[in-house]
């Protein structure tokens, strides 16, 4: 894939933690909190809420060094080679193996796209 689809998929990606986060709070939290301006933290009900935001978290932390990284690729015009497919690739994994509790191979998804930004900064330094 092009760093270009990469990024736009990155992008579509972060609406699908956002409709994860969205889905579980429907049945975890009332509506008069997702309304609210959440100055008090809520009790959900069960575990999924929780982990659809901390997935969403952990993405926004990660997407940020992705973009900036791919955009300099792009921009640069050198090729990122497979790291922005490999972190886009880990990244599709790891949300459901977060959501289902998957732990080791969760981490697993976490450090290949670690080592995919790491490949695309090798790339951008080097090539």
């Amino acid at each position: 894939m092009s760093e270009a689809t990469c990024l736009e998929l990155s992008v579509t990606l972060w609406f699908v933690h956002l409709a994860c986060v969205l889905g579980a709070a429907q049945f975890a939290v009332p509506l008069r909190w997702r309304l609210s301006s959440r100055d008090q933290p809520a009790a959900p009900k069960g575990v999924l809420f929780g982990r659809a935001n901390r997935a969403l978290a952990n993405y926004v932390e990660n997407f940020t060094v992705f973009a900036a990284l791919d955009l300099a690729l792009i921009v640069t015009h050198r090729p990122g080679g497979w790291g922005p497919t490999t972190w886009i690739v880990a990244r599709v994994l790891y949300l459901p193996l977060y959501l289902f509790d998957v732990i080791y191979l969760r981490t697993i998804a976490w450090g290949v796209a670690l080592i995919a930004i790491l490949t695309m900064l090798g790339r951008l330094t080097w090539s």
